[in-house]
C-alpha cells in the first residue's frame, strides 16, 4: 500500500504558512482604513522596493498577471501614489515609481507588517528567526536558479524545433 503523504514535510508546511500569511496580511489591510485593498497594498510596497522597474518585471516578482498589475497601477497613478515614465531604451515600456504622496501610506503598510509579523513569530528568538530568515533566502535563490534553468530548457527546445 502507498504511504500517504506527510502533511508536516517541508513543501506543506511552507505552502500553507505562506497562504495564511497573505490571508492574514490582508484581513489586516482591509480593516486598517487606508483606502487601499491589500493587492494594491501589496503593489505599492514591491514598487518602494524595485524603484524605477518595468510593468512586467513587477508583476512577474509578484506572481501575477500583466493586467492584475496594471490595474493595481491605474488606481494606485489616479490616488497620486505612483507614476508611470517611459523607457528610455524601449519607449513602448514603463517604468514605475512611487511618489513622495506614497511615503506616509508606505509607511503605515509597513506598520502592518511589522505588527503581523511580531504576532506571529511569538515565541521565537532572534536567532532563530534570523536563520530561518538565511534558509528562506537560500530557499529563493534555489527557486530561482531553477525558473532560469527551466526558461533557458525551454528556449533551447523552441530554437530546436
Amino acid at each position: 500500500m502507498p504511504s500517504r503523504p506527510d502533511p508536516d514535510a517541508l513543501g506543506f508546511v511552507l505552502i500553507d504558512v505562506a497562504r495564511m500569511l497573505r490571508s492574514a496580511f490582508e484581513r489586516r489591510i482591509a480593516t486598517a482604513g487606508l483606502g487601499l485593498t491589500p493587492g494594491e497594498a501589496r503593489t505599492l510596497v514591491r514598487i518602494a522596493t524595485l524603484e524605477g522597474s518595468r510593468q512586467l518585471d513587477i508583476a512577474q516578482r509578484m506572481g501575477i498577471e500583466p493586467m492584475t498589475l496594471s490595474t493595481y497601477l491605474d488606481r494606485l497613478q489616479s490616488l497620486g501614489f505612483i507614476e508611470r515614465r517611459a523607457d528610455p531604451s524601449d519607449r513602448r515600456a514603463k517604468l514605475i515609481y512611487t511618489t513622495p504622496t506614497a511615503g506616509v501610506l508606505i509607511g503605515n503598510i509597513r506598520d502592518e507588517q511589522v505588527e503581523l509579523m511580531q504576532h506571529v513569530t511569538s515565541g521565537i528568538g532572534e536567532q532563530d528567526l534570523e536563520a530561518m530568515r538565511e534558509k528562506l533566502k537560500r530557499l529563493r535563490a534555489n527557486l530561482s536558479a531553477l525558473e532560469e534553468d527551466s526558461a533557458a530548457l525551454s528556449l533551447v527546445k523552441e530554437l530546436a524545433q
